[in-house]
């Protein structure tokens, strides 16, 4: 009895998911010149209009920039932690990973509400910054958990076996332990680019009138207007995350990282 009643759920829940995708990605092709489900004819009309938008190519580009910095940040960190978690002899383990893993479960508002009371309050930090620090604290969980399960499918004898053979620490990592590591930095960091792109709660709380992030800019535009170009918009967007996942997939392999994290 439980696997049909875990079935229905689970088609629920990508009903949940897909149909407003669905109802979004009619819309962005509609002829007409409002929101409206069905579509008054098709055309490419507003895909152009949002190619075209300069405030929105204009935070997309800051979008990216955030998003690529605050991505080589939290790697930066994350893969030596996953090394010290993995391979070192750190005290308390558990409790450095769960820290860690914690801005997945803080709610970011509260997180980009202490950001703003402590950095741009307390030191002054400028808006980029303190969110370069945000969007860098909420990366870090992919850095972490992803590089880790990549490192959990290796064979700790390989490094072993290199150091026994004359290798220096810095060559054994290197040689052995950074090919091991490739896929999921390779698959944290396309996670952390994407996510952070299209972060909405805490840029929302912590950006300026001189940076805006894309999600946010959309937002913004929605509530002034009802034309579909932010569904064309949306649309081009979630396009674009297909591709890269698909070519994540096809040179990667994310089935093959994600499944070390269960282990």
């Amino acid at each position: 009895m439980k696997r049909p009643i875990t079935a229905a759920l689970a088609v629920i829940g990508y009903v949940i998911m897909i149909v407003p995708i669905i109802f979004v990605v009619a819309t962005a092709f509609t002829a007409g010149s409002t929101l409206r489900f069905p579509p008054d004819g098709i055309s490419l009309r507003w895909f152009g209009e949002a190619l075209g938008y300069e405030p929105f190519i204009e935070a997309a580009i800051s979008s990216l920039e955030l998003a690529v910095l605050a991505t080589v940040l939290a790697l930066l960190v994350g893969v030596p932690a996953t090394l010290a978690i993995h391979r070192g002899k750190l005290p308390g383990k558990g409790l450095v990973e769960g820290l860690f893993l914690s801005p997945l479960i803080v709610p970011e508002l509260v997180v980009g509400l202490a950001l703003f009371q402590q950095l741009m309050v307390g030191l002054d930090l400028d808006n980029f910054s303190t969110l370069l620090v945000g969007h860098t604290a909420l990366m870090l969980p992919y850095a972490v958990r992803v590089t880790g399960a990549s490192l959990a499918l290796a064979d700790p004898g390989l490094e072993e076996a290199a150091r026994g053979l004359g290798a220096s620490p810095l060559r054994a990592f290197f040689n052995v332990t950074l090919p091991v590591l490739r896929p999921g930095i390779f698959s944290a960091g396309l996670l952390s680019v994407v996510t952070s792109f299209n972060n909405v709660p805490l840029s929302l709380l912590l950006q300026g009138r001189d940076f805006r992030t894309l999600p946010v800019t959309m937002l913004d535009y929605v509530q002034q207007s009802y034309d579909p170009m932010v569904a064309a918009a949306s649309t081009l967007i979630l396009a674009a995350t297909v591709v890269i996942a698909v070519i994540a997939e096809r040179t990667v392999g994310f089935a093959k990282i994600f499944g070390g994290i269960n282990q």
